[in-house]
């Protein structure tokens, strides 16, 4: 895909990518090159500095029943 204008973030530099997310046209400055989403679908995510992409939708949030009475146990 052919990339051109402006970024849709800072609206002031040339756009060279595009958000594998939201489909955003964002500079390298709003770019996160580790996840291949713009900075702010990568801040949402919680992924590139530090953390790590999840593995598929809504796996961000996901935490565990509490098991703690072991009314689950079987």
């Amino acid at each position: 895909m052919s990339v051109t204008g402006l970024c849709q973030i800072c609206e002031a530099a040339e756009a060279t990518h595009d958000c594998d997310r939201c489909g955003a046209l964002v500079c390298d400055e709003h770019w996160n090159r580790q996840s291949g989403f713009c900075v702010e679908c990568a801040a949402e995510l919680g992924v590139g500095e530090g953390g790590s992409t999840p593995d598929g939708p809504g796996a961000e949030d996901i935490t565990p029943p509490d098991t703690e009475d072991e009314t689950h146990r079987f």
